[in-house]
């Protein structure tokens, strides 16, 4: 089982990214998935979760309004589209499987499978 991100890499502040996760060993139709990010010397956090029809939505505090979470389980993919990024939002950015159907802020405490990660840059 891989999840492979893409998309990321380097944009100036205001800009616009579209992250993909492109899952491949298993289908992920019936699972929540999630994104999230590390920046340097700091914890992975949580950004956005997606149940598994697509129908319920999650987003930390920090991106809510800026960001979009979705899913096309035909292609096994998730998307995060990222707009009006700000310097902040500098971190290896990684996807995630979880275990059940459903999404939630906790999203990390059901992760089963893990990507290696999207570098963004965002400069000032």
């Amino acid at each position: 089982v891989q999840l492979a991100e893409s998309g990321g890499g380097l944009v100036q502040a205001g800009g616009s990214l579209r992250l993909s996760c492109a899952a491949s060993g298993r289908t992920f139709s019936s699972n929540a998935m999630g994104w999230f990010r590390q920046a340097p010397g700091k914890e992975r956090e949580f950004v956005a979760a997606i149940s598994w029809s697509g129908s319920n939505t999650y987003y930390a505090d920090s991106v809510k309004g800026r960001f979009t979470i979705s899913r096309d389980n035909a292609k096994n993919t998730v998307y995060l589209q990222m707009n009006s990024l700000k310097p902040e939002d500098t971190a290896l950015y990684y996807c995630a499987a979880a275990g059940g159907s459903a999404a939630s802020y906790n999203l990390r405490y059901k992760v089963d499978y893990w990507g290696q990660g999207t570098q963004v840059t965002v400069s000032s």
